[in-house]
């Protein structure tokens, strides 16, 4: 009798748990992405010389009805200036996501939303409040993140990781399985990845942007994790991209401002 009591008890606060966090239910029921496009739109690796280089990261993620600026780079000019190049208006921007608070990301946001403040702004909530009162203040929608939330189907926040510098990474629920995008790794970019297979229990098609200067053991890492391809920019040095160009051959991707990947 007292077992039969536990097992009733568990499952009731299981399904108290997951009442109370509908995320859980939606991101393991997640919609798969068909027909995406990344564009990065701002870095300081150079790839495509008809784009500037900035020290920074930003990208632009198209879907068959959002489209997602991921961080905003450094500065302004450069950031619209490759927009721009890549045929993107800002009109054509349905939301922002900011991944942490450092300049190189978020430097670009105030001249972007100069030109189009009709945006949802997804920052996390750790972020100073006069920096989100900047943002408002524009007629931009802020929308602070904390724990794992879906931003549109097939689209999701990690939700705020890290201690020292919170920080939020994309993940993208594609028909060939997970990409993740990290602005700069400041958590540690193994431990997004785990977060992300987590979140959504599938398997990781690609990891790209900002791996935060990692050891090269870092490559070992990545393939136990059943990571297929790589795409490291910004942040991750040239020790550790040798070395992913090294293991991953043909899986890894050449990455830099200009970089278009088709999914």
């Amino acid at each position: 009798m007292k077992k039969e009591v536990s097992i009733i008890l568990i499952l009731f606060l299981i399904f108290i748990s997951c009442s109370q966090n509908p995320e859980v239910k939606t991101m393991q029921n997640s919609t798969q992405l068909k027909n995406i496009i990344i564009i990065d739109a701002y870095d300081n690796e150079g790839l495509n010389p008809k784009f500037k280089t900035g020290f920074g990261f930003g990208a632009v993620i198209k879907t068959f009805n959002k489209n997602i600026l991921f961080d905003t780079g450094g500065d302004a000019p450069t950031l619209l200036t490759n927009l721009k190049t890549a045929g993107i208006k800002t009109s054509d921007i349905d939301i922002i996501v900011l991944s942490h608070i450092h300049g190189d990301h978020v430097g670009g946001l105030s001249g972007f939303l100069e030109k189009n403040s009709n945006v949802q702004v997804y920052v996390p909530a750790s972020f100073p409040s006069s920096f989100k009162k900047d943002i408002t203040s524009t007629g931009a929608e802020v929308i602070e993140i904390t724990n794992p939330v879906k931003i549109i189907d097939g689209v999701y926040s990690t939700g705020e990781l890290g201690t020292t510098i919170k920080e939020q990474s994309l993940i993208l629920d594609t028909d060939k399985g997970l990409i993740i995008i990290s602005g700069c790794a400041h958590p540690g970019i193994v431990h997004i990845v785990e977060t992300a297979k987590k979140l959504i229990k599938k398997p990781v098609y690609l990891v790209m942007g900002g791996f935060h200067h990692p050891p090269i053991s870092i490559v070992k890492e990545f393939k136990k994790l059943g990571v297929k391809k790589v795409a490291p920019s910004h942040c991750t040095g040239n020790d550790a991209i040798k070395a992913f160009t090294e293991e991953y051959k043909n899986d890894f991707i050449k990455s830099g401002v200009g970089k278009i990947i088709e999914i």
